[in-house]
């Protein structure tokens, strides 16, 4: 007769992904006349419980390229910027989040300026980006356990000596 044992385990009991637009603006040292590039680098992130929901504080660094001077002068510049997202989690089978839980975060997107202006000598940015998040936490899975041992077939051992004499009995030139 099979009875049956609760395994605790870690399982991913939870998931959600946001795409988000956010602006931005750097102010260049000289007036740009002309944006000639802009990309985001370093991304980094981290996620956290904060009170049953999912804090994910982040930060990236944005390089911007312009012309100035009348266009006969190049320069970039550098700013970097944090940010503070907040993620509500649809968690499964009444699991909850709770410092014991961890919290895994994604880039499914990288950031990236989606959209650049200058106006009045500011630098004006629309980055775009997709986080993912996982919650992994404890659950349980009942397995059934047969605690009969004749239900189980025997295996014989096998005897090391019987296969070294089975291989060595094969004939190398069959083939030819």
């Amino acid at each position: 007769m099979a009875s049956y044992k609760e395994i605790v385990t870690k399982a991913v009991v939870g998931k959600a992904k946001k795409n988000s637009v956010s602006k931005f603006s750097v102010q260049p040292e000289e007036t740009p006349d002309t944006i000639l590039g802009c990309w985001v680098i370093n991304h980094s992130f981290e996620g956290k419980n904060s009170n049953g929901v999912v804090g994910i504080n982040g930060a990236f660094d944005v390089n911007v390229w312009y012309s100035y001077n009348g266009d006969t002068k190049t320069a970039v510049t550098t700013k970097r910027f944090n940010y503070n997202d907040k993620m509500n989690i649809r968690l499964k089978d009444g699991a909850r989040l709770n410092d014991a839980s961890e919290i895994i975060v994604r880039s499914l997107n990288q950031p990236t300026v989606t959209d650049v202006k200058i106006n009045n000598g500011i630098v004006d940015l629309s980055i775009e980006k997709e986080l993912g998040v996982e919650v992994v936490g404890n659950t349980m899975i009942k397995v059934s356990v047969e605690e009969d041992p004749d239900d189980y077939e025997l295996i014989e051992d096998i005897d090391d000596n019987e296969v070294d004499n089975e291989v060595e009995s094969i004939d190398e030139n069959y083939l030819n």
